[in-house]
């Protein structure tokens, strides 16, 4: 198996501790993230979507599987979602720059 990438560490940890300040700081300045379509730009974007669909919806991730995307520095993580939203198993596609997350892309 891959060994996860810091960035994606700390994305999981900080959505199981509610810690939105870690969780937004897993991210680059720039950071894109699209869940299903819905796209959101900047930690701004990250920080809001964080409010509407993770922490605020007391999210808790577990790791599933890690295994390398097909573009230098991604990886496909699937995690187990439960809490207050979405509940399910299904993949997330990290694109990571400098030791941080550049883009996120949820769509099952």
């Amino acid at each position: 198996m891959t060994t996860l990438p810091s960035a994606i560490q700390a994305f999981i940890d900080a959505t199981n501790s509610g810690d939105t300040d870690a969780f937004v700081a897993a991210f680059t300045t720039d950071a894109y993230l699209d869940d299903w379509g819905r796209e959101f730009h900047g930690r701004d974007g990250v920080r809001s979507w964080d409010r509407t669909d993770n922490i605020g919806k007391q999210s808790h991730f577990e790791l599933v599987s890690v295994e390398p995307g097909e573009a230098t520095g991604a990886f496909v993580v699937t995690l187990t979602v439960t809490g207050n939203g979405y509940n399910g198993t299904g993949p997330m596609v990290f694109q990571l720059r400098d030791g941080l997350i550049s883009s996120l892309i949820i769509s099952g």
